[in-house]
């Protein structure tokens, strides 16, 4: 052979044994299995291929009553995502294995890479006190030669000390879980989780000591009870709940964000880049830390629930004791005046006790009172009365600086114009023309607006009670349903993101998740059922008079009328019932139900207002209760469809601006403005009048201004909704009603103090109590514990600890504190005008 033929040889043989040859797999069975004994806290570099399978063997000492963690780390140092390794970890009673590069999927069926794994072995239980346990690492692939790193380590702080406080690092491919056992003497315990950093979202798993532990994206939420998390996590773990008395904490950071309210990673990097071939997540590392503590005992329990009952069992001990007291004070009055008609009792006697009785007492008619201890107190001072109607029809409508009192009990009923019924009339259409006429006046008198027969009146008011009733029932039924059905969902699946709890001081009872919330309710219904007991011993009282003829019921006063009274009572309990319900499991969809009867309450209180002065034109029961069904209505599409929709916020802002200026002409007109195919002619008959033929200002001044603030306020909402659009559209509505509200009741005081009324010492100490209680009950509100508005992770971040007794939170003070403001608001519209209850209607101002 020639030199050069000798040369080519040589580079051709140097450069076969340089290229890589394509191992041939061995026939069955003669895989080349290479077996070595291993030691933890080393590190294995080696490699493996189709032919070879590697096996390390480890031994350790476990201790039943220091039971330790085991983990173990790989990373393939070749890249061969095609052709992964495999490791199988063969333990006692458990087999974990994985795959390298491992492949976690997002949404959309998207890939992630990963080429670092640590696994925690799961730990098989221990009958003796010391037990010797093997385990073995097998390492496999059908891969050309593929370089690996092979770690096994013992945890550190495996097993969770009460109140220590433990730190570690954990990412997609690298979970964590550790141990809690219970001790002997703590049934209940509180898991809290946090880090200083929002991203990335990780995942909180309460499991069983079983085997395997489920502490991957893909299957953490298999079994146990779980949550997503950014800052902060918290569950409640009971002992009963464990056989073993024991269970594990995993954390598992997910591959993407959005779980939590994070961005969607751009999918895939880059042009080039196959939508089939994973991505790799170098640097999604979370620091965690991690605390068990005992959570609260059943004596706190207990405690608490007789702390909620002693505070409102509390108002009726006092409402019990004004009662009782008043009561004194009437039978001291009726002795006082049956002793000033005795004959044997002369004039120098009566002078001489005249210093030392109160000027209350004195110049009272049979009708003094028909309340309910002092929050019922209609007597009036000495110094007001009524005036003889037939005596001053002559004089303009105007109120004097002091009315005196005639004695009203001795005269015939029909002195009043107040007395003049319906009955009185020959048709429907005089009565109507009657109407007209009256109500055209430039002042008005309640006798004015009171002339049906007031058993009409009262069957008219009385719907509202029973229709609300009505309501409640079937509106509560399906809803204490749903709210069972979501809270079974959520004690099965585990699933902790379904329901927006403060879980840092949630407090389960029996299937309950959050009992406190539950519990603090409980003020709306008792407060409630009061407010209802207070209502039918007035109303008791009331018709006790009219059996006695008693003038000052017949003539005298705001008209009484009970159904609304009725009607805002029971609304107050279902307020208490549908709250209890919402928090059963409170989230995005079934919020509507702690506002429905929110609505029911801020519509029935202005009815009431309207009424007092307004009793025989005021809305029937069927249409005020329409038009709450299309408040309603209006809330739960705007909950559904509202959230970032121009075309919805648009049309509900045109609807609620039509509804105000509709509202505004009937209220002005009293009633009188008929909607039907000539209110347009007639609005052009008005202006032209009114702005054109002639510049006059408005016939009835005070309305007039009510109503153009109260568009000023509704427009100002109504744009508000328009540009902000809100995502609470629930709590938007009810601020418009509540607003309305406060505006209205504000009018109603200062037309009061205006028109020579006073208003007496118990409802001025409600209204001034109330409106404390409602500044302390609003800063509570707006803490914000809370919020279905972001992710049930985000919503964590707002969660804080008990404040009250270990068991209330400030949402929890925030319920007991608004049903408080909510009776008391109804005492005010109760006793408001206790003033004119010796006052004649037809000296009675309409405003």
């Amino acid at each position: 052979m020639s030199g050069a033929g000798a040369a080519v040889l040589a580079w051709a043989l140097l450069a076969g044994a340089l290229l890589p040859v394509r191992p041939q797999p061995l026939p069955h069975g003669e895989r080349k299995v290479q077996e070595k004994e291993a030691q933890f806290n080393t590190t294995y570099i080696d490699w493996v291929d189709a032919n070879l399978l590697n096996i390390y063997a480890f031994n350790h000492s476990v201790r039943r009553s220091r039971p330790e963690g085991v983990r173990v780390s790989v990373n393939v140092l070749s890249d061969q995502n095609d052709r992964p390794v495999l490791f199988v970890v063969r333990q006692k009673e458990a087999v974990v294995s994985f795959q390298v590069p491992l492949i976690l999927r997002g949404l959309y069926q998207r890939k992630y890479a990963y080429q670092e794994v640590s696994r925690t072995l799961c730990q098989p239980q221990t009958k003796t006190e010391v037990e010797t346990q093997y385990f073995y690492v097998d390492v496999s692939t059908l891969s050309l030669n593929t370089s690996y790193q092979l770690r096994v380590t013992r945890v550190e702080n495996f097993v969770l000390r009460t109140n220590e406080r433990f730190s570690f690092n954990a990412t997609a491919a690298q979970p964590q879980y550790f141990k809690y056992e219970f001790p002997e003497e703590v049934d209940s315990v509180i898991v809290k989780v946090t880090s200083a950093m929002a991203f990335p979202c990780s995942v909180i798993s309460i499991q069983d000591i079983l085997c395997p532990v489920y502490d991957l994206d893909n299957n953490v939420a298999f079994i146990g009870m779980y949550q997503t998390m950014t800052k902060k996590a918290a569950i409640t773990v009971q002992k009963k709940d464990f056989p073993s008395h024991s269970f594990y904490v995993v954390v598992v950071v997910k591959t993407e964000d959005e779980a939590c309210g994070g961005a969607l990673p751009y999918y895939p990097l880059s042009k080039d880049a196959s939508p089939d071939k994973p991505v790799d997540q170098p640097n999604r590392q979370k620091t965690l830390e991690v605390m068990v503590s005992p959570a609260i005992t059943s004596e706190a329990y207990v405690r608490s629930v007789l702390f909620c009952l002693g505070i409102f069992l509390s108002f009726y001990i006092l409402t019990l004791l004004i009662a009782c007291w008043e009561s004194c004070r009437q039978h001291k009055r009726k002795g006082l005046l049956a002793a000033m008609d005795s004959p044997s009792l002369d004039t120098a006697s009566l002078l001489g006790h005249s210093r030392s009785i109160p000027d209350s007492f004195l110049n009272h008619g049979p009708y003094d009172s028909y309340g309910y201890g002092s929050f019922g107190n209609g007597s009036s001072s000495s110094t007001e009365g009524v005036t003889d109607s037939l005596g001053s029809a002559e004089v303009s409508y105007s109120y004097v600086g002091e009315r005196s009192l005639e004695n009203v009990a001795g005269r015939p009923r029909l002195d009043s114009l107040s007395s003049v019924e319906e009955d009185d009339y020959d048709t429907l259409a005089d009565i109507d023309y009657d109407k007209n006429v009256i109500r055209t006046k430039q002042y008005l008198c309640v006798a004015d607006l009171a002339r049906k027969d007031k058993r009409v009146l009262r069957k008219k008011y009385q719907i509202y009670f029973w229709n609300i009733a009505t309501i409640a029932v079937f509106y509560a039924l399906p809803v204490i349903q749903l709210v069972i059905t979501y809270q079974t969902v959520v004690n099965v699946t585990g699933n902790q993101d379904i329901c927006y709890y403060n879980f840092l001081c949630a407090h389960p009872l029996g299937n309950l998740s959050a009992f406190n919330n539950i519990l603090s309710n409980l003020g709306y219904v008792l407060l409630g059922l009061l407010f209802l007991l207070i209502i039918l011993q007035r109303e008791i009282n009331y018709n006790r008079a009219l059996l006695r003829n008693d003038a000052h019921a017949l003539e005298c006063g705001i008209p009484k009328h009970f159904g609304l009274f009725y009607a805002m009572g029971t609304a107050l309990m279902m307020e208490g019932l549908l709250s209890a319900c919402y928090h059963v499991c409170p989230n995005y969809t079934n919020f509507q139900f702690d506002t429905s009867f929110m609505y029911m309450i801020a519509g029935l209180c202005m009815l009431k207002l309207y009424q007092k002065r307004h009793p025989d034109i005021n809305a029937s029961a069927y249409s005020a209760y329409a038009c709450l069904a299309l408040v309603i209505f209006f809330s739960v599409v705007g909950v559904v469809f509202g959230k970032g929709n121009t075309a919805f916020w648009i049309v509900f802002s045109v609807i609620h601006i039509v509804a105000t200026l509709l509202l505004s002409t009937q209220l002005y007109y009293m009633g009188r403005w008929k909607l039907d195919s000539g209110i347009l002619r007639r609005i052009l008959h008005v202006l032209y009048t009114d702005c054109v033929r002639q510049c006059s200002g408005p016939m009835y001044v005070d309305r007039m201004v009510l109503l153009v603030m109260g568009n000023i306020i509704n427009w100002s909402l109504a744009a508000y909704g328009l540009i902000v659009r809100p995502n609470d559209f629930a709590s938007y509505l009810l601020a418009i009603g509540i607003c309305n509200l406060l505006l209205y009741f504000a009018f109603y005081i200062i037309m009061k103090l205006r028109s020579g009324e006073r208003i007496k010492l118990i409802p001025l100490l409600c209204i001034i109590s109330t409106s404390v209680v409602w500044g302390f009950a609003l800063f509570f509100f707006f803490q914000g514990l809370s919020t279905w508005q972001k992710t049930p992770a985000e919503s964590r971040e707002h969660n804080r600890d008990c404040i009250l007794l270990d068991f209330f939170d400030d949402h929890d003070i925030w319920h007991f504190l608004s049903s408080i403001a909510m009776f008391g608001s109804f005492l005010v519209l109760l006793t408001l005008d206790d003033d004119l209850d010796c006052v004649q209607r037809d000296k009675i101002y309409v405003f």
